[in-house]
């Protein structure tokens, strides 16, 4: 195989295309790109990872808000292509802290010697395939020009932060925040006033520790999400042992859950159960905490009617905890619940009983602008120090967008995806060869538990390298019509369900201008790992294999 370099050339003296400087080059050193690394490289193969950080962890790395957890159960969230790896591991909360998870990402990108095949604080600016060479030619902010045969996009469907664009943040004479790109060194809230712009996961994880400390906290929001409690604790010693012991039959009911998870998946629809039923299993999955919402029946995600059910459940739960009757209207939401990411708190809703915490509506009074000292919206001026902007990320699409990334006859990835984003499994895009996505649009992706998601894309991809160079043919394209067949049936199944129901980052309506469409595969982990097998053993059916 060939050796990695710094630069290439596009021919030697004897005219043939030379070498590529490398067998693969990853962008990204989260969870996918690790795992991507270590299964390459086992394969014999030179690979290059380019990191925009300084560290690994990916959004681990980045987001490192107050309060910032996993809100996947922390022994559900890790690697399982190695039992040393998970034997060896010891969580210690149910839902890990982000400092947690990033000593996770350290541990295991020691463990097995990866650091010395990445480049960090190297952000990835361009990516042209050569179609003469038969490579893609990459090029870094900090200079470096690399060539190589597979180009391997594992930059996470949550890193491309959405930037403020208020008017007037250039004048604003106190400190402010994203979420998504938080300082490494501790931000002190002690006595001064600070205003939070949204109310998404980031946020409600955040509000009640920044409220516990500032002097007084306004919380600026737009739309109102559900919010399930946590019900974080240290893992108890004994559970914890019984589950290392049987880790691979948990994981194996993981890969049979629609969301990739270890919750169970209620058989029934909700209309089959009586009332009392109904309440039962709604009380005991509140009662549990987690993310177990999304089963509480069957069809809660695609008939709107059992979704109400649910709906209504949860704003009986706000009223119960926020003493103010207008507070809680305004903190219960009115869409379906699952249509956006449901977020999991700890005293979330009880925060806004603190005589420090203000809530502003700015749903029919957007924020008109940032002032020298504080927030301006609907008329009012609110006086602040300090401000956290909660808005999220371009989700999905974005990290991928951001690379100006060109593959035949200088086709965009940009233009192509134009009018929404277009992709053969969420693994390959037509017109691309070569162009691997991990996680990547019309992929289940966030819908499942994102490390097992990652796992199964990136097994299926070294296993798809490998079929092509064990042919000695080594390029790889989706067809046209694998794409267009994949993308109907994704926005069919999509469209059965309540995920277009309301204006989400799923859908991409947190960003001015952005298509409009369902992104994350909705047919369920079980029903994609079926469809990614059967394309394999189909001899990698709808791609094409040339030298």
């Amino acid at each position: 195989m060939s050796t990695s370099a710094t630069g290439s050339k596009t021919q030697n003296g004897g005219g043939v295309a030379a070498p590529p400087d490398v067998d693969a080059v990853v962008v990204g050193a989260g969870f996918a790109g690790l795992y991507m690394l270590h299964r390459l490289r086992g394969m014999g193969l030179s690979v290059r990872v380019f990191e925009r950080g300084s560290g690994v962890g990916g959004t681990w790395y980045w987001n490192r808000y107050p309060g910032a957890r996993c809100d996947t159960d922390s022994v559900e969230y890790s690697y399982e292509f190695s039992d040393e790896l998970q034997q060896e591991w010891r969580w210690t909360e149910r839902f890990a802290t982000q400092p947690e998870i990033l000593r996770y990402a350290e541990h295991v990108a020691d463990r097995l010697d990866l650091r010395r095949d990445i480049r960090f604080e190297s952000t990835v600016t361009e990516a042209a395939f050569d179609e003469a060479a038969g490579h893609w030619r990459v090029a870094t902010d900090n200079g470096v020009r690399i060539s190589a045969t597979y180009f391997i996009m594992a930059t996470g469907c949550l890193s491309a932060v959405n930037r403020p664009s208020f008017d007037g943040l250039d004048r604003f004479e106190g400190e402010w925040y994203h979420t998504g790109a938080w300082p490494h060194e501790k931000v002190s809230f002690a006595g001064k006033r600070v205003g939070i712009i949204g109310t998404g996961s980031s946020a409600i994880q955040s509000i009640p520790v920044i409220a516990a400390e500032a002097r007084h906290l306004t919380v600026f929001q737009r739309q109102a999400n559900y919010s399930i409690p946590a019900r974080n604790a240290p893992l108890d010693a004994a559970k914890y042992a019984a589950i290392r012991e049987q880790y691979g039959e948990w994981r194996r009911r993981g890969k049979e859950n629609p969301a990739g998870c270890w919750w169970v998946l209620n058989p029934a629809t909700a209309e089959e159960l009586s009332e009392e039923e109904r309440r039962r299993e709604l009380e005991a999955r509140w009662q549990k905490g987690g993310l177990s919402m999304y089963g509480v029946f069957n069809d809660v995600l695609v008939n709107p009617a059992a979704n109400d059910v649910a709906t209504d459940f949860i704003r009986s739960k706000i009223r119960a905890q926020v003493h103010d009757p207008r507070v809680a209207a305004l903190l219960s939401p009115h869409s379906f619940i699952g249509c956006k990411r449901i977020c999991l708190d700890t005293d979330y809703y009880a925060t806004f009983n603190r005589p420090n915490v203000t809530l502003v509506d700015i749903s029919n009074a957007p924020i008109e602008e940032i002032t020298r000292t504080g927030v301006r919206t609907g008329g009012s001026d609110f006086e602040l120090d300090t401000i956290v902007f909660a808005i999220g990320f371009d989700a999905m699409t974005g990290p991928l967008l951001r690379v100006d990334i060109r593959g035949r006859e200088g086709q965009t990835l940009k233009a192509k995806w134009t009018d929404g984003p277009r992709s053969y499994l969420g693994l390959a895009v037509e017109g691309f060869p070569n162009l691997f996505t991990i996680t990547g649009p019309s992929s289940p992706s966030v819908l499942t538990n994102m490390i097992p998601a990652i796992e199964q894309h990136v097994e299926w991809i070294a296993d798809c390298i490998a079929h092509a160079l064990a042919r000695g043919r080594p390029r790889i394209k989706a067809t046209r019509a694998a794409e267009d067949a994949w993308i109907s049936h994704h926005d069919e199944v999509a469209a059965g369900t309540v995920f277009p129901g309301c204006n989400s980052w799923y859908v991409g309506a947190n960003i001015p201008g952005k298509p409009r469409r369902v992104t994350p595969y909705t047919g369920g982990f079980p029903a994609y790992i079926e469809k990614c097998e059967e394309v394999a053993a189909n001899g990698y059916e709808g791609f094409t294999l040339a030298v």
